[in-house]
């Protein structure tokens, strides 16, 4: 199918000529003044229009104007025998792609509207990425109709036109990375830079080297200077997740830059850095208490509790658990390019029933695990991590190894995280992929149960 063009030129010998000229790589409409354009732009979708400076005694700057402001506007291209540097640039701010002057070369004509076309598909691409980011980074991506979910919705909305500091508090799982996008790209800066910094990840030293920077020569190894993650989010949103994990030496680094100065000196430099960040910031763990133990100082936890956000754990909000499975299972199919299917009343019984301690995160993970293993016209439990599914036997009594005995939940959790470690050949990753869970979570538990590493 041919892209679609409108010529728009009072003189007939050039709109004959042009659409002679053109019709066999376009379907052209033509029309000879203002009204009769705006008529076909109204009625026929137009991806490209060439119109002429003069229209008889109308403006074709008027024209370009009204067909811009169209519900599908096309690219717009002015033609006149006026040529000039000042009419080029006058289109240009009017909204026209480009300008050809008359008597018109049929070829570079040609090439300008295929060039329009280009730039027009570029521009609709770019728009549908940024509608996709908005719609995995925004609210849409923080699902839940339940009570505690629309209280952090409406923190959400409230604070991110704002500069303020916002803490976000949670179980690991509960989607805080989330909440930080939303907050950037609800704010009034969100085509600037978001960074993100797991501050648990990185020993001392290189935390600091990391958010600061450092000059050339300040440790071993600092061959040439770095520029850290406060100056390349300059402008736009620091992420730093899991706070609670820096030392005393960053806390006090961190609390300068959000001081009144707003400044930070790179790691072996001695020139304060001023830089315009919206820090967020979160962690799994209570600071206050840590305030309290001496471990966390306490005027920098005033400085990132401005606005506190807490997410509450998915035990407790299970009414949003259908809506949760529901966007998951259609993920995961299209991602994995599998049928969309239902789960059975039995698997969602299950799902219901059990306490989620990897909350919305190892939600995520057991039902992708279910979408790729399984074979029926629907998902039932035995297509689900052996998590969910040993937890879905009566309270206290999950089978052991042999026929008709049992273990208590302790012991058979014990075993079932030996089980998939042997499985794994002591990968912990993998062991926490059999298991439905995260890695972090499944290392939790590898402690409180005192397991040494296989």
């Amino acid at each position: 199918m041919n892209p679609t063009l409108l010529i728009v030129d009072d003189e007939k010998h050039t709109r004959d000529g042009l659409r002679s000229s053109l019709e066999e790589n376009f379907d052209v409409y033509v029309a000879s003044d203002i009204q009769g354009a705006l008529n076909i732009l109204e009625t026929d979708p137009v991806e490209v229009m060439v119109t002429d400076l003069r229209l008889g005694g109308e403006d074709g700057m008027k024209l370009i104007d009204r067909a811009l402001a169209l519900p599908h506007p096309p690219v717009c291209i002015m033609m006149t025998a006026y040529g000039s540097v000042d009419t080029a640039v006058e289109a240009m701010k009017h909204g026209a792609y480009d300008f050809i002057t008359k008597p018109l070369n049929i070829d570079r004509l040609e090439i300008l509207i295929r060039r329009a076309l280009r730039s027009r598909d570029a521009e609709q691409e770019n728009k549908e990425l940024r509608q996709q980011v908005e719609q995995r980074f925004g609210l849409e991506s923080l699902i839940g109709n339940s009570a505690p979910m629309h209280e952090v919705f409406d923190v959400i909305r409230q604070v991110a036109p704002s500069r303020a500091t916002v803490l976000i508090q949670g179980e690991s799982g509960t989607g805080k990375e989330l909440v930080a996008h939303a907050l950037h790209n609800l704010s009034g800066r969100p085509k600037q830079k978001f960074v993100a910094v797991h501050c648990a990840a990185l020993s001392p030293q290189l935390l600091e080297s990391e958010l600061f920077g450092h000059e050339r020569g300040a440790f071993t190894g600092a061959i040439e200077r770095r520029i850290g993650r406060f100056e390349q989010a300059s402008g736009g949103t620091l992420f730093l997740d899991e706070i609670g994990e820096i030392d005393a030496n960053l806390q006090v680094k961190v609390l300068r830059v959000l001081g009144e100065e707003r400044s930070f000196e790179r790691v072996g430099g001695n020139q304060p850095i001023k830089v315009d960040v919206r820090l967020v910031a979160a962690t799994n763990k209570n600071l206050q208490k840590m305030v309290a133990e001496g471990t966390f100082r306490e005027d920098l936890f005033y400085r990132l509790n401005v606005v506190p956000i807490t997410l509450p754990p998915l035990r407790e909000r299970k009414d949003d658990i259908p809506l949760l499975v529901a966007n998951f299972l259609k993920q995961f199919a299209k991602e994995n390019s599998k049928p969309e299917r239902e789960l059975t009343a039995e698997a969602m019984e299950a799902i219901l029933a059990y306490d989620w301690p990897g909350n919305v995160r190892q939600l995520r993970t057991t039902i992708e695990h279910g979408v790729v293993m399984a074979t029926g016209a629907k998902i039932g439990l035995r297509d689900f991590p052996m998590t969910l599914r040993q937890a879905n036997r009566p309270p206290g009594k999950i089978p052991a190894a042999g026929p008709g005995s049992y273990l208590n939940l302790h012991e058979s959790e014990h075993r079932l995280i030996m089980r998939a470690l042997e499985e794994s050949k002591g990968n912990r990753t993998q062991a926490a992929q059999r298991l439905g869970i995260s890695r972090r979570t499944l290392h939790r538990r590898l402690q409180e149960l005192q397991i040494t590493s296989t």
